[in-house]
């Protein structure tokens, strides 16, 4: 079992308990999950050895995009097809934060700010890109939030894998000047300006109570060149179907406490840091997303309804470089059998069991 699934399972009654009534439903749905997940709980089924009559119990995982031991391969296949989408041009990656007054009121009301980050940051990108004093054109954008540190503090921000370049009004791709994308003073200015009327408009009981020197201090936003992407959607990949927390990380737990490793931002070296076992939970449900909201978003060129524009694209570009078009992303690779622990034998699927009962004794004969 997982670290973090023993922890929850060990702790969440009781958590559940004293703050029961103050959590989202979310929460409690996290909770749950985790706890049942590849348990009985989960349901399954009962493997069998037609050699040697070994049997096997495999549990169903919980399949919770915020379960750390879940998703593995499903990020695989997301990347898979992020990397059919690449074109053979310059990438970006550009990351917009927002002041740290403002965490506290993203967090009481994530439905609607955090989508409000989203809308209003790649909207000021994309308007910035289309303009000529920089390159005038429609670049293709992939975007990921993230909403914590590594020491799993509430800190949402927005990663965006931009292409260097796009295509212009006239439908010829246009490079930007001097490897440069946008200015990211520029980018953070109006970032702050959309989403300044945004939240006076969507909260306006929240605005009011926003410290002042929030529309006046600068955003921080950061742009750097990150070659052909591949590292920066490798990096990405594998926060989509979990947060910040690997079970690896968690070095120690008892009936009091976790302790877990992270490493600093800033230095690179690694920490430790322990917790009270209810702030644990705490920090943890903190980046639990409201249900349906969508982390992983597409705009220009690699919206879903520009891929035959950026089919086109890929295809140009790859011409006027006198390269050969890639093979297509390999397809999923089919899952090895399960194989008997005593003789090796591919074993056989035999019976399902229900979540909440016991699996069968044995397989069939």
């Amino acid at each position: 079992m997982g670290a973090l699934a023993d922890i929850v399972r060990r702790h969440s009654p009781a958590y559940v308990q004293q703050f029961g009534s103050r959590m989202p439903p979310p929460h409690r749905r996290v909770l749950r999950d985790l706890a049942r997940c590849r348990t009985h709980e989960a349901g399954g089924q009962l493997w069998h050895c037609p050699k040697c009559g070994q049997t096997h119990t495999a549990c169903h995982s919980c399949g919770n995009r915020h379960c750390p031991t879940c998703g593995g391969d499903d990020a695989r296949l997301w990347l898979n097809r992020q990397m059919a989408l690449q074109l053979p041009v310059p990438y970006f990656l550009c990351t917009c934060t927002v002041p740290e007054e403002l965490r506290q009121f993203i967090a009481s009301n994530p439905s609607q700010l955090l989508a409000l980050l989203f809308r209003s940051s790649s909207s000021a990108l994309v308007d910035l890109c289309l303009n000529p004093a920089w390159f005038g054109a429609i670049p293709g954008i992939t975007a990921m939030l993230h909403t914590w540190t590594r020491a799993m503090a509430y800190h949402p921000h927005i990663h965006y894998l931009v292409t260097g370049g796009g295509f212009d009004r006239t439908g010829a791709w246009r490079w930007p000047k001097d490897g440069f994308l946008v200015p990211a003073p520029t980018l953070s200015k109006l970032l702050r300006a959309r989403f300044k009327a945004g939240m006076r408009r969507l909260d306006p009981e929240a605005f009011v109570a926003v410290p002042a020197k929030v529309w006046l201090i600068d955003w921080v936003v950061h742009i750097k060149s990150v070659g052909d992407g591949t590292s920066a959607l490798k990096y990405l990949s594998r926060y989509i179907y979990r947060v910040a927390l690997t079970d690896s990380a968690i070095l120690h737990h008892d009936d009091k406490s976790v302790t877990f490793r992270y490493r600093e931002g800033d230095t690179g070296k690694s920490r430790k840091m322990t917790l009270p076992v209810f702030q644990f939970l705490h920090r943890f449900l903190q980046h639990v997303l409201p249900k349906g909201f969508v982390k992983v978003r597409h705009f220009g060129l690699h919206h879903p309804a520009h891929r035959q524009q950026l089919e086109l694209a890929r295809a140009a570009l790859y011409w006027q470089l006198r390269q050969p078009l890639p093979p297509p992303s390999p397809a999923a690779p089919e899952k090895p059998p399960l194989l008997c622990a005593s003789c090796k034998t591919p074993m056989l699927q035999g019976l399902r069991f229900r979540p909440g009962t016991l699996p069968p004794s044995r397989g069939p004969p």
